[in-house]
């Protein structure tokens, strides 16, 4: 049987938008800072784990953890489950959506969208990017992780005996 969901009462403007939303950074913040100042009610599309494994992605954090993180913000005030890529029209009218965003690397995806609500495409946060995160923690490699921990040990041995010997001094 299929769930049915009962439409959200109509409050002033409610915003959409969809996204994995992985690795949280200032780039999320800013452009979900930015949506929900387009209106008084944001809702974040969450792309579940099975969804991700099905575009090829996997995320750090689960889709639990992701949707925590993202309540936590004050600029969203609900998170739904992404489990495709066509759900959208229908979240647009069960959700009373009035604008539809997203960031402009999407620019023209979602323009049939237009036909039930408003549709805009934000300017991304320049030089941030989960992709961007992974590929810079991705360049540590064992050795290298290794080689910062020797390194930080050696400065705190040395720290260590400055301090004893200072103390020796009084």
């Amino acid at each position: 049987m299929e769930d049915l969901v009962t439409p959200k009462p109509k409050v002033g403007k409610t915003v959409l938008t969809y996204g994995t939303f992985d690795l949280f950074h200032v780039g999320h913040v800013n452009l979900l800072r930015r949506l929900r100042a387009l209106g008084d009610r944001l809702v974040v599309g969450l792309s579940t784990d099975e969804f991700n494994a099905l575009k090829g992605k996997k995320s750090f954090y689960s889709y639990e953890e992701r949707k925590n993180i993202l309540l936590a913000s004050q600029y969203v005030d609900e998170v739904i489950p992404e489990n495709t890529w066509e759900q959208k029209a229908e979240d647009v009218k069960t959700y009373n959506i009035d604008i539809f965003g997203m960031g402009n690397d999407w620019e023209g995806k979602f323009d049939e969208l237009k036909e039930l609500c408003e549709v805009v495409y934000l300017d991304r946060t320049k030089d941030i990017s989960t992709t961007e995160v992974k590929q810079s923690l991705s360049g540590l490699s064992v050795e290298k992780i290794k080689e910062l921990e020797e390194s930080l040990h050696s400065t705190l041995d040395i720290v260590l005996h400055l301090a004893s010997s200072v103390g020796a001094r009084k």
